[in-house]
């Protein structure tokens, strides 16, 4: 709908769309002319209204025309308005738009002043070497961690609104010659398409995104740090950033990525090997240690070594359950324990650590209804569960599936299993990129940030799978030939 040159019918008109006491609309003389200042009172910064929009029209010498009224409000984010559409849009969006009486146009300016906490460590990615910074809910912010540490005039951030009512800003970040263009246009496509009333956090973008949407394993890579956000893009992956969510996205993702952490790049290198190696054997451990046992006792007793045996004999003497159902109900009980300690209020957290940790336990084994080496397996199993905590999802579904199988197959019923899991990801891919990369298809160029990563001087090149056009770390200038 067209603004009109009558201010009071401009008024009514945005008054009908916009039901809310917290949008202002504050009139004002500029002129001798009516004049109104409308924005959202806790998204809007007032002072700038006032001394940039108010005061200068209110002190202008004439305001005639569109032009003048363009003149007098020249500043640096300023947009024409021609529909009531584009006003509301912009009113809840955060920006002030001003109109005057006899003028048919608006004009918005940016005095955003949205409500964000401050820049502080990011509580799921603690370390203790590294940058401490991580993003908060601000996207605005989170880019300019980004240029902070990207400089170069190649970086590109292209934003599209999602969302039919939330009007989300959706960033993609990319740096232009080094990321593949074929996945930046993916992206771009992919997002454009999305259709849904709103988009609340990053997540959303996630569900909607991903080729294989009923898959267990993740398809788009997620970090709260930006250095970590950084680095990625500057092997040539694409960012994503969505406001309103401290967790920025990336693509393509690798299965090899949650084996990585950050802290690998700022220490000793043989150190990150050994971290890498003992995050693997943990998901190992954390994945097959409860269904090894229950497939040993059940099938495999001579797998299991004689003084052991006779030990685990004596404490399985007068339990009810059979070893499957009693791993399975052990299981089910870390798992409740843990959902109950991650939504209790803090204070309670210790009483419930307490409470599941020795009183149930003990009381359990002392009750006979499950067997030490059953309560130690699980414990074993919860820890090394939490050594890649960006796996914690798929593992817990996994973990499952090799207990049940291991309760009616045994090792055989694992290594179909393993193998069955080894062949869907070898098939697996995340826009395009093979999900098991560098290893199948095996890439010797990408090994030197394997599982074991190689010295920093010695990767001159940055990873082949990403299939981007500047390959070279080093050199940046020098394109390499195709």
């Amino acid at each position: 709908m067209k603004l009109s040159t009558v201010l009071t019918e401009n008024i009514e008109k945005i008054k009908s769309i916009i039901l809310a006491d917290d949008v202002i609309f504050y009139e004002f003389t500029a002129c001798q002319k009516s004049a109104v200042m409308i924005y959202a009172e806790d998204l809007s910064d007032k002072v700038m209204i006032g001394k940039l929009v108010v005061s200068p029209l209110q002190n202008a010498q004439t305001l005639s025309n569109f032009n003048d009224f363009k003149k007098v409000v020249n500043l640096p984010e300023s947009d024409e308005l021609t529909t009531t559409e584009e006003v509301v849009e912009k009113i809840l969006a955060g920006d002030g738009v001003c109109l005057v009486d006899g003028i048919d146009k608006g004009v918005s300016v940016a005095t955003r002043k949205p409500a964000s906490r401050a820049v502080t460590e990011p509580p799921t990615a603690s370390i203790l070497k590294g940058p401490r910074e991580g993003f908060v809910e601000n996207a605005q912010i989170n880019m300019s961690l980004v240029r902070q540490r990207i400089k170069t005039p190649n970086l590109r951030y292209e934003k599209l609104t999602v969302g039919k009512l939330s009007k989300t800003t959706v960033g993609i970040v990319y740096i232009k010659d080094v990321a593949n263009q074929k996945t930046v246009d993916e992206i771009k496509g992919k997002i454009s398409k999305i259709c849904v009333d709103g988009i609340i956090d990053s997540s959303y973008i996630i569900k909607n995104i991903s080729d294989k949407k009923t898959s267990m394993f993740k398809q788009v890579g997620s970090t709260e740090k930006p250095d970590i956000f950084s680095a990625k893009l500057l092997e040539g992956r694409v960012g994503i950033i969505v406001d309103g969510s401290p967790i920025a996205l990336t693509v393509p993702f690798i299965l090899l990525e949650d084996f990585q952490s950050s802290e690998d790049y700022y220490i000793n290198a043989y150190r990150a090997n050994f971290s890498r190696i003992l995050r693997l054997l943990a998901v190992v451990i954390s994945i097959m240690l409860p269904a090894f046992f229950v497939a040993s006792e059940l099938f495999h007793l001579q797998f299991i070594p004689l003084a052991f045996l006779l030990t685990i004999v004596g404490s399985i003497k007068g339990i009810p359950l059979s070893p499957s159902v009693e791993m399975f109900v052990t299981l089910l009980i870390f798992e409740i324990l843990n959902e109950a300690s991650i939504r209790m209020p803090r204070y309670v957290g210790i009483a419930m650590s307490v409470v599941g940790a020795l009183v149930l336990g003990e009381t359990a084994v002392n009750a006979g209804i499950v067997s030490t080496p059953t309560i130690m397996i699980i414990a074993l199993s919860g820890i090394c569960f939490y050594a890649v905590p960006d796996l914690n999802e798929t593992l817990s579904v996994l973990r499952l599936m090799f207990l049940t199988i291991a309760g009616f197959m045994g090792g055989y019923g694992i290594i179909l299993l393993c193998a069955g899991l080894l062949t869907y990801l070898a098939g697996f891919d995340s826009f395009g990129t093979p999900y098991l990369s560098p290893y199948a298809p095996l890439n010797l160029n990408d090994l030197q940030d394997g599982f074991i990563m190689g010295f920093y001087a010695e990767q001159e090149k940055r990873p082949n799978f990403l299939k981007g056009k500047n390959k070279r770390r080093k050199n940046f200038d020098e394109l390499e030939k195709n």
